[in-house]
């Protein structure tokens, strides 16, 4: 975790919230309790037993990953949200995320790189697989692709598929559609209003 994220998730309701993360990161730092990388800025925080470089792509990652949860956890109560979370042995579906909101269990892949199409149609092939499998409890989750770049993976899924920039922008295409309601007007014509 940024140290940001540390003070916004952890200190949020003191006066000084960094001031705070700072104190006690350091602390934990200086005890061995934490690791931290400089190579970004804020610094970064990790646990004490993880074998990592301090430079490694896969930080960027995580950092993605712990956005998605500050995303819901802004649209609404986090019920469930595990990190790679495995099932099975290499070449099952391995999702970035398990979580479960708003009682919808949901996979999440955030995909910071660009995958090839090819790429791609093997990762949702992964999930049909671990859906006949049996060994996730039905319903199924979701699968929720968080990316800047949109796929073409649409087709007959066992599960439902949906791809979106951020979680925000996911919520925010389940709302209703709006439309404008004619009303008259006092002095004759009609205007629109949205509910």
């Amino acid at each position: 975790m940024d140290r940001n994220s540390v003070a916004e998730l952890h200190f949020a309701n003191l006066k000084n919230p960094i001031s705070a993360a700072n104190t006690v990161l350091l602390r934990l730092l200086r005890e061995g309790q934490i690791q931290r990388t400089t190579a970004t800025i804020p610094y970064c925080y990790y646990g004490p037993e993880l074998t990592i470089k301090k430079n490694s792509a896969k930080i960027g990652h995580w950092l993605a990953i712990l956005n998605v949860y500050k995303e819901m956890r802004k649209q609404g109560p986090v019920e469930t949200f595990q990190v790679e979370p495995k099932y099975g042995s290499k070449g099952v579906a391995e999702p970035d995320i398990f979580a479960v909101f708003r009682k919808t269990p949901f996979f999440i892949e955030v995909q910071k790189t660009l995958y090839s199409e090819k790429q791609m149609a093997e990762k949702m092939n992964r999930y049909v697989d671990l859906c006949r499998s049996g060994v996730i409890p039905k319903p199924f989750p979701h699968v929720l692709i968080v990316s800047e770049q949109r796929y073409a993976i649409d087709g007959d899924w066992p599960f439902k598929v949906f791809q979106a920039q951020t979680f925000s922008r996911f919520m925010e295409a389940l709302k209703p559609k709006q439309t404008p309601q004619p009303v008259r007007a006092k002095e004759g014509g009609i205007r629109y209003i949205v509910n």
